[in-house]
Formats: structure tokens, C-alpha cells, sequence
């Protein structure tokens, strides 16, 4: 690094991130080259003409092929395998070879692009499990890695929210099955459309009917989203709009009256939240990658049936306005002649959307594009990136920078909408000037839920359970509330039972249950990859209490006896840390929680624990010995709120195990916030050793509304 701050042979003003970037794809560059030239040798060895000279000429003919046989699977060459397997995407060869090796390299120096830039992304699950893949130092030994990661199901959400790492991702992939882009069937890059930007061609399986999964049902709005519902056509009202739809597949179309009398649509689609679950169900990467490109996909066609539902006459004018994933279906269908020539789409206004360089069909449609240059979604380095070499009148983009803060990772619409009111308000007002004809009354509002026939809903049928909308300070949640991909570490500590029971709430009959003078504490670290009310990670502590109308000493343990739902006893929540404020709202509205906020690092998938709070200065870290499998871990917890207690059901899948706790260990700092750290101390924890500790690495969960209870 020279003493300007660049590094050697950097152009000034060219950040790292920019070069990085710019290497990745020219190493990716090489690996296609590479596996251009290993299928031209194989074809060459496999040549009829070669192989049928063998009889006339067996010196020269066998000299060739063994020369062309080394260069192929040898390891100073190609190292590929000598024999392609059957096309399909479930078969992979034994050996990835040379051009895979290279690609894996290609992917690390897109990870550390992607990391210049944005160092809190580190953080991201799925970035956290990619790097560990990429870490072994030889390439054999990450493509191994690469390997069981594309092939372990749990982690396709994980890695679909890598946006800025799709295309190596894609590629790699495509290099480890031994295919070209496009064999095989599923989805495949094509080439571009005639303003250069790459397209996708879908590929449907022998005997597949193409468009026949897509599907677009009417539904009904509650009480609290109606009255969210705006009445009049506006940017910020229709941002406003997809917000309150949240991310359950669900679009808005409107009929809008505009200052000239005449009725012209709108079309509203939110994306899905980082964190949150997707309800056509899980898709594995390349379908995510596949729909940034393809003018028809399960999101486009399926939003086609909706306005052909809706009844929209042909020649409609129609404004496209959407979030994130819905923004770039939208995009996809302006780039449609066909859509075009159907309705006459005059807008197309995305917010934090990849839209960078895209052109449509009909080149008077007005486009916006706008996005926080801390969203990692929209990824301004990615295939897209750089300026359009020949600019329309018609297109407006805004890159701007968003305030710094703790979560830099922007990407809700929420935050789109504040920004929008305090930070650029001028690209608010030019969006609404170019809306002037749909700025009037809302005649008609009609949603619709998207549906891919193809995927079960996510989580099923663990997860797919009646919901009820319960208000909160941060909007409405729908309980119960539904865990997708969590993991969590039980400590449990031998405590004394009258320093526990110091620590519950007074005026009560709220009593631990005891054995003798002792009873147990529990510190409960989670994190929470995936949930319908977004990623956060969760640090509670509680202890076991009895029977709150016949308390008696030994209940907790026959209690477990039985099923979660018939348990009189249960585990008293006394304090609860939180990284998010919509999970904050929840446990403290709906459980009766005592829940403050704090942000956390967390490591727990795996034997080597590591979970740190920022605010509260706990640290748990240590590596669990063996274990023994135990029986599923529903729990009853209790809470206070007013002068009753609270009680929520928690229903859980997984495969939680028992482990010792001598080798794993708690740290509290001297400054450790309250209350969490003075309960930890009056209960002795902070210098104890867990009992034995309950892990578990992967599992789904259901927490009920809390139930009141008249004590």
C-alpha cells in the first residue's frame, strides 16, 4: 500500500473493490476458456475419424490418443474426467478439474470485492458458509467443500440471498457438474437482446409444460391493511402500498383517475426480505439468478394472470412500480414486446431493484430506478454495473448514500420510504412529477396472490399452520410466529433456588421449580436466519417455574413427561436481549418478554460455539464434545405483562443433541449492561461452568400468541 492509500499499481481514484471485481472476471474468463478447451480435446479424443484410424495406423493413432488422453485427465493438465456422465443437474463427475479450480478462484476474489466494500456483510449466514467453503487453501479441497454446499438443501436460501455473487456462484456450479452453461436441463445464460444486456432462456424438462406452475388468485385485504391502503395515487402511497402487503407473495393492482379524468393501472409488487421466508417455497440459486434475466418466469407469468384477472382492458396505460425481487419482475416484463404490445406501460419505478443498463420494449416508457448504495441486492458491481453507453431521455437513475448506521445492509422498503422523506426528497419529487397522470383518486384496489405450483409453501407441513394478524408498534405481525431456519444453544446451570426465585416477578405466585435448594437456569443464545418477522439473533434467560395454581417441587421434571400444550410448568423469560425492533415489539406486545435491543454476533451451526452481544458484553465461545440425540425441544415460556402472566407455546423440528459443558465458557464484561448482566451475577453464572448444554444446530419452530393468564 503506497502512502496515498492506494495499493501498488492501483489507479488513483479506482477503489479496490472496482479491481477486484474486474479480476474476478477475467479468471472466470480463463476457467470458461479452460472448459472450452477441455470439451474440444475430449470430443477430438473421442473423434471417429480418430478412433477408426486405430486399425490402419496403431503406432501414430494410439501415440495420439494416449497424448490427448494425458493432456485431458492428467494432473499437470486439464484434469478433467475422461468420460462426460449423463446431462442433468442431480449428476456430478468425480473429478471438477482445472477449469472448476480456477473458477473457485474467481469466486474468492469476488467474495473479497464483495466484502471491500461492505465489510458488515460478512456477517450474512450465507456469506458466512461460502467463505468457510472457500477456506481451505488448496482448490481441491474448496471444490469439495463447494460440492456439499450446492448439494445440502438448507443451504439454497442461504446462498440465493447472494445477489452480488450469483453470476461465480451460477458458474461455479455450472464447472463442478462438468456442463457448459445451458446443458442440461433447468436454466441457462443466452445471448443478450439487441441492446447487449444478457438474457436467460428457460429450458423446461423432457414432457414439462412451460408456464403451467404459474398461478395468481385473488384475495382479500384485513381491516388494518385496508386502512394502509392508500386512496390516492402518489410515489410514497404506493411505496406505502407494498409495504403493508409485506413479502407473502402478494401484489396490488389499482385503478387510479387521473387529473384528466381518465382511468389508468398501477401495479404494486414488494420483494422478498432478506431473512424472510418466500411463500412459492424454496428455490435453489439458479432460479433466483434465472428471474433477473428472464422475461418469462414463474413471477412474470403469474403476474400476467393477475392483470388478465383483474380485467385490464388491452391498451391500458399501466405504471409498474416495485421493490427489490418485484421491481426486477416488473423490469422484466417492460422488456417484453409482447406484454408491451398488450397494455401500454408509460412507468416503470423500481427501489432497490438490479436495473442498472436494462432497456424496454417501447422506448417511451419513463424508468426509475433508485437504490441505497449500502443494498447489497441491487449490487451496483454486478453484471449490470457501469453506465448505460448510450443514455435515454426516458430513464432516471439515483444512487445515492444512505445515512451510516449499525444494520449499513439496507434493503426493506420501510427504508426506501424514510430515505425518500429526509434524505433525497428531490428524487421523490421528480418520480411524482413524472406520475402526474395517475395522481388522483383510487377508484379500485384489488390484491393477488402470486403462486408457483411447482414449490410446496415453504416449510411445509411443519410450518403451514392457521395465522391470525396481531398489531404491534412496529406494524402487524402474523402469529404464530413461524422460524424457517434457526439455531440455537441452550446453557443450562445448577443454580441456587432462592436466588432464582429473588429474580421473578414480586406480588406473584411464581415459584422455580426446585430440587432440594438448587434449580436450574437456562441461557437460551439463538439465531434466527429466516422468520416472518425477519432475521435477528435472540439472547434470553430464564428458569424453570411450577404450576401456577399447585406449585409442588418435582413438577417441571414429570411435566416434561408430557406434551408441550398439556405442560402446567414452563420456563420464566427474566430478560431477553433482541436484534431487531420488530422482534423487540413482538416479545414484548404478544409474550409479555421483558426485551430490550441488542445486536450480536453469532456462530452456531457448527461444534465451535461463538456468540457475542455488543450492548449487554456477554460472550459464550467454546468447543462441544460429544453428544447424545435427545427428543424434540418444545417448550412453554411464560412472561408478565400488566398484572398477568403470559404464556406462548413453542413448537420446534429439529435434531437438538446433548452435549457436557466443561469445554464451552461465558464472559461478562466489568461495563455488561443491565438487567441481564446483574441476574447473571446474583445468579453466579457469570463465574460457573454450564451443566450440560442442549444444541441445536438446525431446526424450525412455531411460537403461538401469548396466552393470558388471570395471575
Amino acid at each position: 500500500m503506497r502512502a496515498d492509500g492506494h495499493a501498488p499499481g492501483q489507479p488513483d481514484g479506482q477503489d479496490a473493490g472496482e479491481l477486484l471485481r474486474r479480476c474476478a472476471q477475467d479468471v472466470l474468463d480463463v476457467a470458461e476458456g479452460i472448459r472450452a478447451v477441455s470439451a474440444r480435446t475430449g470430443a477430438a479424443l473421442l473423434d471417429p475419424g480418430l478412433t477408426g484410424s486405430a486399425p490402419r495406423r496403431p503406432r501414430t493413432t494410439l501415440a495420439a490418443r494416449w497424448a490427448l488422453l494425458r493432456a485431458l485427465t492428467g494432473g499437470q493438465g486439464l484434469g478433467s474426467p475422461a468420460v462426460t456422465p449423463p446431462r442433468g443437474p442431480a449428476r456430478l463427475p468425480g473429478r471438477a478439474g482445472l477449469p472448476a479450480w480456477v473458477a473457485v478462484t474467481a469466486l474468492r476474489l469476488r467474495v473479497a470485492a464483495v466484502l471491500a466494500g461492505h465489510p458488515g456483510f460478512a456477517r450474512d449466514p450465507g456469506m458466512r458458509r461460502l467463505t468457510d467453503a472457500l477456506a481451505p487453501g488448496r482448490d481441491p479441497a474448496a471444490v469439495r467443500s463447494l460440492r456439499a454446499l450446492f448439494q445440502d438443501p438448507g443451504a439454497q436460501r442461504a446462498l440465493s440471498g447472494l445477489t452480488p455473487l450469483m453470476a461465480e456462484l451460477s458458474a461455479v456450479r455450472e464447472l463442478l457438474e462438468g456442463r457448459a452453461q445451458g446443458d442440461g436441463p433447468g436454466w441457462a445464460l443466452a445471448p443478450g437482446p439487441p441492446d447487449g444486456q444478457p438474457s436467460a432462456r428457460h429450458v423446461p424438462p423432457p414432457g414439462a409444460r412451460d408456464g403451467g406452475e404459474a398461478a395468481a388468485d385473488a384475495v382479500g385485504l384485513t381491516d388494518q391493511e385496508r386502512q394502509a391502503i392508500a386512496t390516492e395515487g402518489s410515489f410514497l402511497g404506493f411505496l406505502r402500498n407494498i409495504r403493508a402487503l409485506s413479502t407473502d407473495g402478494r401484489i396490488l393492482v389499482q385503478n387510479v383517475r387521473g387529473p384528466d379524468g381518465v382511468g389508468r393501472y398501477v401495479v404494486q409488487v414488494p420483494g422478498t426480505s432478506p431473512g424472510r421466508p418466500r411463500d412459492d417455497g424454496p428455490r435453489d440459486f439458479a432460479d433466483a439468478w434465472h428471474d433477473l434475466f428472464a422475461t418469462d418466469s414463474p413471477s412474470t407469468r403469474s403476474i400476467r394472470l393477475a392483470l388478465a384477472e383483474y380485467g385490464m382492458p388491452r391498451g391500458a396505460d399501466l405504471a409498474l412500480i416495485g421493490h427489490g425481487e418485484g421491481g426486477t419482475a416488473l423490469l422484466n416484463l417492460a422488456r417484453d414486446p409482447e406484454f408491451c404490445r398488450t397494455y401500454r406501460v408509460t412507468h416503470v419505478i423500481t427501489v432497490g431493484s438490479p436495473a442498472a443498463g436494462r432497456r424496454t420494449a417501447d422506448p417511451r416508457t419513463w424508468v426509475a430506478a433508485i437504490t441505497d448504495q449500502h443494498d447489497m441486492v441491487p449490487d451496483p458491481g454486478g453484471p449490470d454495473a457501469g453506465p448505460d453507453p448510450d443514455p435515454h431521455p426516458n430513464r432516471y437513475e439515483l444512487h445515492y448514500p444512505g445515512p451510516a448506521g449499525p444494520d449499513a445492509l439496507r434493503h426493506t422498503v420501510r427504508d426506501y420510504i424514510e430515505h425518500l422523506r429526509s434524505v433525497v426528497p428531490q428524487a421523490r419529487e421528480i418520480v411524482d412529477d413524472a406520475l402526474t397522470p395517475y395522481r388522483g383518486p383510487v377508484v379500485r384496489t384489488r390484491a393477488y396472490r402470486l403462486r408457483d405450483r411447482a414449490h410446496p409453501p415453504e416449510g411445509h407441513p411443519f410450518l403451514t399452520l392457521p395465522t391470525a394478524s396481531v398489531p404491534t408498534a412496529t406494524g402487524a405481525v402474523d402469529v404464530p410466529v413461524r422460524y424457517y431456519d434457526s439455531s440455537a444453544v441452550h446453557l443450562c446451570y445448577l443454580v441456587d433456588a432462592g436466588a432464582a426465585h429473588a429474580l421473578l416477578p414480586a406480588g406473584t405466585r411464581t415459584v422455580p421449580g426446585r430440587t432440594g435448594g438448587r434449580t436450574l437456569a437456562v441461557l437460551s443464545l439463538y439465531e434466527h436466519r429466516c422468520s416472518t418477522i425477519g432475521p435477528y439473533t435472540e439472547v434470553a434467560l430464564s428458569v424453570p417455574v411450577a404450576d401456577l395454581w399447585r406449585p409442588r417441587p418435582y413438577d417441571v421434571a414429570a411435566d416434561l413427561l408430557r406434551r408441550a400444550d398439556l405442560r402446567r410448568t414452563g420456563r420464566h423469560v427474566l430478560s431477553l436481549a433482541v436484534s431487531s425492533e420488530e422482534a423487540r415489539s413482538v416479545a414484548r406486545e404478544i409474550w409479555g418478554q421483558p426485551a430490550t435491543l441488542g445486536s450480536a454476533v453469532a456462530d452456531l451451526m457448527g461444534r465451535h460455539l461463538r456468540f457475542a452481544t455488543m450492548e449487554t458484553g456477554l460472550v459464550v465461545a467454546g468447543r462441544l464434545g460429544p453428544g447424545v440425540r435427545c427428543p424434540e425441544a418444545d417448550w412453554v415460556l411464560y412472561g408478565r405483562r400488566d398484572e398477568s402472566t403470559v404464556r406462548t407455546l413453542v413448537r420446534a423440528h429439529g435434531a437438538p443433541r446433548l452435549h457436557s459443558g466443561a469445554r464451552v465458557r461465558l464472559r461478562l464484561d466489568t461495563a455488561a449492561a443491565e438487567p441481564m448482566a446483574g441476574q447473571l451475577r446474583r445468579l453466579g453464572i457469570d463465574a460457573a461452568r454450564p451443566l450440560f448444554v442442549l444444541h441445536n444446530p438446525r431446526f424450525t419452530a412455531h411460537r403461538s400468541a401469548g396466552a393470558v393468564l388471570p395471575r
